[in-house]
């Protein structure tokens, strides 16, 4: 897959409707990215490994856990708790 086609699968998984509460901080990513998904934005750096779509949707399954789990706004922002997984 090249790095266009990567960012393109994430935001189409970025942008699947909610059904879960872990799918609402789906947004916060999508912020964090500055809704530039385009191969410009060095912040998809860590998508130009050579990564798998199972790998991508389980980075991105694991992020939206960890925000359940772990995300505490009274001590980090979300912008903040993204930037550590990445």
């Amino acid at each position: 897959m090249t790095l266009f086609d990567k960012i393109k699968y994430l935001k189409e998984l970025l942008n699947e409707p909610c059904q879960n509460y872990s799918d609402t901080f789906k947004s916060d990513i999508i912020l964090f990215f500055e809704d530039d998904f385009t191969i410009n934005n060095i912040q998809f750096h860590f998508l130009k490994k050579n990564i798998s779509k199972l790998e991508i949707e389980d980075w991105l399954n694991n992020l939206l856990s960890q925000f359940v789990l772990k995300f505490n706004p009274e001590e980090e922002t979300e912008n903040d708790f993204i930037s550590f997984f990445l």
